[in-house]
């Protein structure tokens, strides 16, 4: 029974984790971002932001800063 409910516990789990981020540039301000960089989740993707100012700029008007299919729209 334990197994059972690991086993469901570990399919939500990877059903419910956020696409990884993979943007080059900070969606709201487009300053370059790298692997060091704060993230943020919107829509179930996540976005490497610059700062903290981004995050919410971008969690509160995000169909600003990205398109409908979730690419930023400042994205080459």
């Amino acid at each position: 029974m334990k197994r059972i409910l690991l086993a469901l516990a570990f399919a939500v789990a990877a059903v419910a984790a956020p696409k990884p981020a993979t943007n080059k540039l900070c969606p709201v301000l487009g300053s370059p971002v790298d692997a060091k960089s704060p993230i943020v989740v919107v829509k179930d993707q996540q976005y490497r932001i610059c700062c903290a100012m981004c995050e919410a700029e971008l969690k509160g008007n995000p169909d600003k800063f990205l398109k409908p299919d979730g690419t930023p729209r400042n994205a080459k």
